[in-house]
This record gives C-alpha cells, structure tokens and sequence, in this order.
C-alpha cells in the first residue's frame, strides 16, 4: 500500500508540500499541484482519513454523557469506551446527566464548550430532543447508545424487540400465561421496544393481552416495586413478572420477597440485563444479557470514523442478547 512518502518522492517534493495539497492548508504553486496529484492518481493513493483527523485534532479527547453512572449496565459499557479511547491515546470525559433533560444540555454544551472532538451520548426521555437539536446544529460528531432514537446520528444497542420477544416466549413455553410486565420510563425508546417485543410474544402464542399486566415506572427500583405491588395486588394476580431493565428486576424481586412469595414455586420472575451479582439472589436469576462490552467498543470506533469524516453515512448497529437461564423460571403454581 503506498504511502505519502512515496507519493512525495514520486513527485519530487517534501512530504509537507503533499500535506499541504491534501489538505489545503498552504497555497501550492500549480504546476507542483498536478504533479501532486499525479502521483496519488499513480499509485491510487487514500489518506488515512481517521489518523489524519487524529492527528489534527485540537485536543484528542472525548466526552462521555450517561444517566445513572452507578447503574451497572452503564458502568460496563463506560469501561469499554474508556478502554477503546486509551488504545486510540484519546482521554475521556465522563459526566452523568441524571436523566434530566435540562442537565443533559448542559454536560453537552459544557463538553463542547471545552473543545472535545466528540460525546458519545444516551439520551434522555426528552420529548423535544434539546440535546439532539443542539448537537445537530453544532456538528459535534456524535453517537448514541442504548437509546436509538435519531438516524440521523450514529447509534449502537442491541435488538430489544427481539430480545424481548425470546424471554417472554421461554416464560410461556413453561406453561404460563398470565404473564405480567414491568416496564422502565415510558419516554425510553428501549422500554417501548421491549414493550413490543412482550407483546410480540404474547401475539405467538396466541395469549389474549390483559393490559392491567402491563405497567412501566419511572425508571427506579423504587418505582418498579411500586409497579409489581399493583400487579400481585390484582385479584387474578400474574404466575410470572419480566422485569425490562435491571433496575425494574430488582424492584419486582423486593415485591414478591414483600409478600413472602417463594421464586420459582410460587412465582417466576425473569428480566432484561444481566449483571454481576444477579447469581447472588435466590434463586440465581434467568436475564438477557447485553453485550455491553462489545457495545462500548463499536460506540468509540464508530465515533472515531465520525470525527475521520464528519460527512460520512450515519450508521445504527444492533447487537443480538444472550438469553442466561438460570433458575427464577418454573412452571406456574
């Protein structure tokens, strides 16, 4: 593959003389121009657009802006982008937005402010997309994770419908069909995903959808117990709970242990996102597991080609989850 070296010595000038032509940052006498070009054409020369812009780059850093840092679904993918920039020599700067719409702009604006070459960004349940807006008028190279709201920049997550669809079916395929569902924030484009991905399964099995089984919280543990409480409450209360996020999992588990009901016996309960410690409960819980190592590496690529080539095609890339059975799934009482 040739090189700019060889372009320069094909052409009979300094390696500095074919930057500038390259790049255009210094005028260049015609003649010596075409013999620049001459010569890439000769030997079907490409510059490296990534190292290029790397290396031109005003400060070689990168901002991080995630909810719930403590969240250990975040954590994962955070250490995985943290690890990709190292390898690239690019530092990162790691800021939670809380969630928080009005928070979110503000850790944006002030990373960008600070003059880092890209954020990678998982947005918040913020119906007039402040943030996005605001990103797309700077032109700060982006990418979003988890959360795909926007083709217009480029995303990476996982399948969630299908996802879903999988975990709900190996729930009924032990025999249940009351079946109840406790979502994340409404406002998440994971928890309507997921949501479809319930009812996708529901449709193939052909179990009626009862819509009282079906409820979402506002993205806290706190409020997923809540959720899971008004479902154990009903008269014809579900044999199952699917939690849609770890956090929901872990409030449907406080209920049911709050009306000492024993899992798998009298209940089963299974959920999105695997972690760490679920094999501490008991029973060891049944989870989709995310790749969420593999997740923070294509977010850190894909945002070191957006800042190589700003105009280049905006790509989404979703990622399939592993079903991890474990023991939190019977059949129903």
């Amino acid at each position: 593959m040739a090189t700019i070296v060889d372009v320069a010595r094909k052409a009979g000038v300094s390696v500095s003389t074919v930057s500038h032509v390259l790049n255009g940052t210094r005028r260049v006498a015609p003649g010596t121009a075409r013999a620049v070009q001459a010569a890439i054409d000769a030997f079907g020369y490409r510059p490296n657009l990534m190292a290029r812009s790397l290396k031109a780059a005003s400060t070689r850093s990168v901002g991080i802006a995630i909810s719930s840092i403590s969240n250990p679904y975040f954590s994962d993918i955070i250490c995985a982008i943290e690890t990709e920039c190292a390898r690239l020599g690019l530092m990162v700067f790691l800021s939670d937005t809380e969630d928080d719409p009005a928070r979110e702009l503000e850790v944006v604006q002030a990373l960008h402010q600070r003059r880092v070459d890209g954020v990678i960004l998982a947005p918040s349940p913020d119906p007039e997309r402040r943030v996005l807006k605001y990103l797309r008028e700077a032109r700060l190279p982006c990418v979003l994770v988890d959360r795909m709201p926007d083709t217009d920049f480029d995303q990476v997550g996982v399948n969630n419908r299908e996802a879903m669809r999988r975990l709900v079916e190996h729930v009924a395929g032990r025999g249940h069909e009351r079946i109840g569902y406790v979502g994340g924030h409404p406002g998440f484009e994971t928890t309507l995903e997921r949501i479809e991905g319930y009812r996708d399964a529901l449709r193939g099995r052909g179990i009626a959808a009862d819509q009282r089984l079906l409820v979402t919280g506002s993205g806290t543990t706190a409020s997923a117990t809540v959720a899971a409480e008004r479902l154990l409450a009903l008269p014809d209360p579900p044999t199952a709970l699917v939690g849609g996020n770890n956090l929901a999992t872990i409030g449907v588990m406080k209920a049911v242990r709050g009306r000492s009901l024993r899992v798998p016996k009298d209940i089963s309960v299974v959920g999105f996102d695997d972690f760490e410690w679920a094999d501490c409960f008991e029973p060891r819980l049944t989870l989709v597991a995310q790749p969420c190592a593999e997740i923070g590496r294509r977010a850190a690529f894909l945002l070191m080609e957006r800042i190589a080539a700003p105009q280049g095609a905006r790509r989404t890339i979703r990622l399939e989850a592993a079903i991890v059975e474990r023991e939190s799934c019977g059949r129903p009482k």
